[in-house]
């Protein structure tokens, strides 16, 4: 830890001024933001994208810090610290809770009606402080027989939530009191910026397959439920893509979800709305009550890459540093990934 201090003091000590422009404002954008603003306090920086806030993919995501266990980075060692870094990042935010910005810690389960190796997830284990197997009588309590339900298998661990509709405000109104300049503008090229700015971040998603000609990106199509029910205080995840998650700041829960890899259609259907309600309802009866109030349905293309993206590229004299692919797990990963992208233009800069 000793060591991690000095190096952030010498790279503020011998920073040198110069301009650098981070695209795009999801949570990848705003985290990288404030990462470099942190590590290199003398950079002049500016923030551009065409979506902010509620218009950004972020904004829509239930918010869950849970990878998925297949590995996103370069290595296992790496994925698992940049699980380790957000974790941190985030719980960090929680000991201030005059911060209002989305952050809330929160516990659940992970069940499984068919195989063990769902309710596994190595990166949880070693972060989370208290994952466990669940008990006979959690199992049996979550079960149905009602509803035809025998869950055979389950996980119990705390995480966190983050609701992008607040943290990403709340990022924003961070950076810009900060003296970061902000510009609403959509980049057709990362080229056009070079020349004007010594550094560039490319957080920009889905879209970096068409700015960086990157044929492995590709939209995994999500549609999620929002609806008040503010009794439900835990997440539950069942065989993978039905997940309840709560969101304690308003009392409303997102009810998900699917995956429609390539899809890159927008539009709600009313199908997934209906498998999804089946589903959720079934793992917990109680929401049938909530849905019988007013509920949003949101669809989202997540951002997938077969492996994530943190890596530099020069373009003439300007150093590009690419954070894209996270999938449906940005949220997840995004202050792991921003500080390994850091690191990596600490390097370059050295």
């Amino acid at each position: 830890m000793f060591a991690n201090q000095m190096s952030e003091r010498y790279e503020i000590m011998t920073s040198q001024h110069k301009k650098v422009a981070i695209v795009g404002a999801g949570i990848i954008g705003v985290n990288s933001v404030l990462e470099v603003q942190r590590r290199y306090p003398n950079y002049d920086l500016t923030l551009i994208a065409d979506k902010f806030n509620e218009e950004t993919l972020s904004d829509g995501a239930a918010g869950l810090l849970r990878p998925d266990t297949y590995v996103f980075g370069p290595s296992l060692e790496i994925s698992q610290q940049w699980v380790d870094d957000s974790y941190s990042f985030y719980k960090n935010l929680l000991k201030n809770r005059y911060e209002l910005c989305g952050i809330n810690e929160v516990s659940g389960y992970m069940f499984s009606t068919k195989n063990p190796d769902i309710i596994k997830n190595h990166y949880m284990k070693n972060c989370s402080p208290d994952f466990r197997e669940a008990t006979d009588e959690e199992l049996k309590a979550h079960s149905s027989v009602e509803n035809q339900l025998k869950i055979n298998y389950g996980s119990f661990f705390t995480s966190i939530v983050i609701e992008c509709k607040l943290f990403l405000p709340w990022a924003l109104k961070k950076i810009s009191n900060s003296g970061v300049t902000i510009i609403k503008r959509k980049i057709e090229s990362l080229e056009e910026l070079c020349g004007e700015y010594d550094i560039i971040f490319n957080c920009t998603g889905l879209r970096a397959g068409k700015l960086c000609n990157d044929v492995n990106v590709l939209p995994i199509r999500g549609q999620v439920i929002r609806v008040k029910a503010p009794w439900v205080d835990k997440f539950y995840y069942w065989d993978s893509d039905t997940y309840i998650i709560p969101s304690i700041s308003d009392g409303t829960v997102v009810l998900g979800g699917c995956r429609h890899f390539g899809s890159h259609n927008e539009q709600v259907n009313e199908r997934n709305t209906e498998e999804i309600i089946e589903k959720c309802t079934t793992l917990l009866p109680s929401l049938k009550e909530a849905l019988k109030t007013d509920y949003k349905v949101w669809v989202g293309l997540r951002p997938y890459r077969n492996k994530i993206r943190v890596e530099t590229e020069h373009i003439n004299d300007t150093v590009i540093v690419h954070n894209y692919g996270h999938g449906g797990y940005g949220i997840t990963l995004a202050p792991g990934t921003v500080k390994y992208a850091v690191d990596l233009l600490n390097s370059v800069n050295n």
